[in-house]
């Protein structure tokens, strides 16, 4: 199994309502909430791709976007 890294997080701001469960989840302290209480990642170079913000997210505002070692999207 290869190892994956992290492309990026999309975050739908549309759906996110703020309540901060993702920001709490991540044992990366990746994400905080914004000015507009939505989700946004504030330090993504220190993310290790577990899915903990997109798996405990009631909304599914998030997707954790990655590449495995060869560059393809998972």
């Amino acid at each position: 199994m290869s190892k994956k890294k992290l492309k990026d997080h999309l975050i739908n701001r549309d759906w996110c309502k703020g309540c901060g469960i993702c920001v709490a989840m991540c044992p990366k302290d990746v994400l905080v909430l914004d000015g507009d209480e939505k989700a946004m990642a504030s330090h993504p170079e220190k993310c290790i791709a577990c899915r903990q913000c997109e798996k405990m997210c009631p909304d599914l505002a998030i997707e954790v976007i990655t590449e495995d070692a060869h560059g393809k999207e998972e």
